[in-house]
């Protein structure tokens, strides 16, 4: 799941995914391929297609249409013969970390098309999304304390590391980035091996992190966190936030191009925390690892090898650094680059629809293909990925024929955001139009509301839905509707004759991190399961620890079959999914803007007066 998670689980989600969308997203490169123009579709003529008898804006049965039988028959096959751990074994074990833009990615992206070919599937192919960046393998890193004792000490290369020269001794300096005095570190750099950010505390583990969720937590998923149904996002200062975000960037950059002209033999930077605490004896090497910004770009690279340490192993260096104590490390980073211009790539296989009618309509599910690179992927995204395979597979197994064409799609570059799943949504799908007062320079993407009309294809009129799953390997327990009103008591008579595999719950809050977002983005039903937590934010998501062994085949074969059920009731429905109401992002200032002479007594200024930012009796 993608470093934006936590940012993109607020109300925030779909504006974020839509802003990517709008500002030229998925490639992070000014070279990207171009995707092929949309054609425009005007909002009439998309809401009187999808309002006719069927359509994604018509009027929807009250009642489901379930067949029984074809969900036992799911199930047999799911439980009796699955293969899903098979999957598991091959891709984490057989391929391992799968970089963006790197040659196990590239294995993976081959490995899956096959595999997919091999149990039925059709058109199996790998669809380019565009220019990524560099690709980069690890082949080896260790360090160890030379003195005054000597040590191993627990490290990994930082993703888009260049390699050092065989392994390099150095003095150790602390440097507390935020705190530092650049100019009195001036001139006593060369060849030191810099530990470059604070340390932080190892809080007490008190409760287990390992957690199933409650019936009281899924309960309280179902209800709405305020009156009006809409998720309260955090209050946030984002003029704070940007200025410290630059005030840290232009620090960090000084520091980097001073230590990079005193040849400094190596970085190392502190292993980030885990939920509750759960961050200690492993290593977390995503984006909190980099010390740039789009590290995986030639313009933006860091050439100074570097590397990310256990937290406790950092903490002592630091400690005895700082109380005076000489300190000398051994460091080798032994990593490859494969080119500058790596290109990114998805997965895409077909179980073609049966029906005449409705055969060019698409069922999708997916995950992200992508990992970080110090575990094996597993957890993220691996069980999401092969859930997916696994579910289609069942689906061919029994020999079904669905009436709709029911598509996979595995993702790469989900991690460095979305790249993949929002590139394929701006090539079939649609994307917006630029907005007709730009934002002020500087502004994030992530940040604007500012957009222009949605652009929609052919193809966006036929997509039905898209389900994701990328929260680990827990069993699904429901899912969440992104505040789509109309598809929650769909999904409420689907899950009913699940309810004894745990599947219990609707949530209509967003929810945010992964792919789904892409689709919900541009008004398509995208929808991501709610699935139980383990030990995914305390241990594994994108850690050392994120490998085969953390994998639970009951969970993931419970998903499989949800998933297969899932895909196999909105391919056989007569009417096609309700959507959320066609996005119109270019009137949401005016939809926002207060009533004008709401106040009986208030007396507008003069135009063009100014009161502080505030409307007011002119003073």
């Amino acid at each position: 799941m993608t470093f934006a998670r936590t940012l993109l689980r607020c109300s925030l989600a779909t504006t974020v995914a839509a802003a990517l969308l709008s500002a030229g997203i998925p490639t992070a490169s000014a070279q990207k391929k171009k995707a092929a123009a949309p054609e425009p579709k005007t909002e009439a003529q998309v809401e009187h297609k999808g309002d006719q008898p069927g359509g994604y804006y018509g009027a929807q049965p009250g009642t489901e249409n379930i067949d029984l039988t074809m969900y036992s028959r799911i199930r047999t096959e799911g439980l009796t013969h699955g293969k899903v751990m098979q999957f598991g074994a091959a891709l984490a074990d057989g391929i391992g970390p799968r970089l963006t833009g790197s040659p196990n990615m590239a294995k993976a992206n081959a490995w899956t098309r096959d595999t997919l070919t091999k149990i039925g599937l059709e058109n199996a192919h790998l669809e380019d999304w565009g220019e990524f960046g560099m690709g980069w393998q690890q082949i080896n890193t260790w360090a160890r304390m030379v003195s005054p004792d000597p040590e191993p000490l627990w490290l990994q290369a930082a993703p888009w590391s260049p390699a050092t020269k065989g392994p390099v001794s150095g003095d150790v300096v602390y440097v507390d980035l935020a705190n530092a005095n650049l100019d009195k570190l001036k001139g006593t750099l060369a060849g030191k091996i810099v530990l470059l950010g604070a340390m932080r505390p190892t809080p007490d583990i008190t409760e287990p992190l390992f957690h199933r969720y409650t019936d009281e937590e899924l309960k309280e998923m179902e209800s709405a966190p305020d009156a009006a149904g809409r998720r309260v996002a955090p209050v946030l200062n984002i003029q704070q936030l940007l200025a410290d975000r630059a005030r840290l960037t232009a620090l960090r950059t000084q520091a980097l191009k001073m230590m990079a002209d005193e040849g400094v033999a190596a970085i190392i930077t502190p292993s980030r925390d885990g939920g509750d605490g759960g961050g200690t004896g492993i290593i977390f090497d995503d984006n909190g690892a980099n010390i740039s910004r789009n590290a995986q770009l030639r313009e933006s690279a860091v050439t100074i090898p570097n590397a990310v340490m256990m937290i406790e192993h950092y903490n002592r260096l630091a400690r005895m650094v700082s109380a005076g104590v000489p300190v000398q490390v051994e460091v080798n980073i032994d990593t490859k680059f494969t080119g500058d211009h790596e290109h990114g790539f998805d997965t895409v296989a077909e179980i073609p629809g049966s029906d005449p009618k409705l055969k060019d309509q698409v069922v999708m599910v997916g995950g992200h293909l992508d990992s970080w690179i110090s575990g094996t992927g597993a957890t993220d995204n691996g069980a999401g990925s092969i859930v997916a395979m696994e579910a289609v597979r069942i689906l061919k197994a029994l020999d079904l024929h669905p009436k709709r064409t029911i598509r996979i799609a595995l993702w790469s570059g989900e991690e460095e955001g979305l790249f993949g799943s929002q590139g394929y949504v701006k090539q079939h799908f649609g994307t917006f139009a630029p907005a007709a007062t730009p934002d002020p320079a500087g502004t994030p993407a992530f940040m604007s509301r500012n957009r222009g009309p949605l652009q929609t294809t052919k193809e966006w009129e036929t997509l039905d839905a898209y389900y994701n799953l990328d929260n680990g390997t827990g069993k699904v327990r429901g899912v969440y509707t992104q505040g789509n009103w109309n598809i929650g008591p769909i999904f409420a008579q689907w899950i009913a004759p699940l309810k004894d595999l745990g599947v219990t719950t609707i949530s209509y809050r967003d929810t945010g991190g992964t792919d789904h977002l892409s689709f919900d983005g541009v008004g398509l039903p995208g929808f991501q399961f709610i699935q139980d937590p383990m030990d995914y934010e305390t241990r594994t998501h994108h850690s050392d620890m994120d490998t085969y062994d953390r994998l639970h085949q009951a969970d993931l074969e419970q998903a499989a079959i949800v998933e297969a059920i899932f895909l196999w009731n909105t391919s056989q429905r007569e009417a096609m999914m309700p959507r959320k109401p066609f996005p119109h992002p270019e009137n949401e200032r005016q939809l926002s803007a207060p009533i004008p002479g709401i106040y009986p007594n208030a007396v507008e200024p003069p135009a063009g007066a100014e009161n502080g930012g505030r409307r007011g009796r002119p003073q």
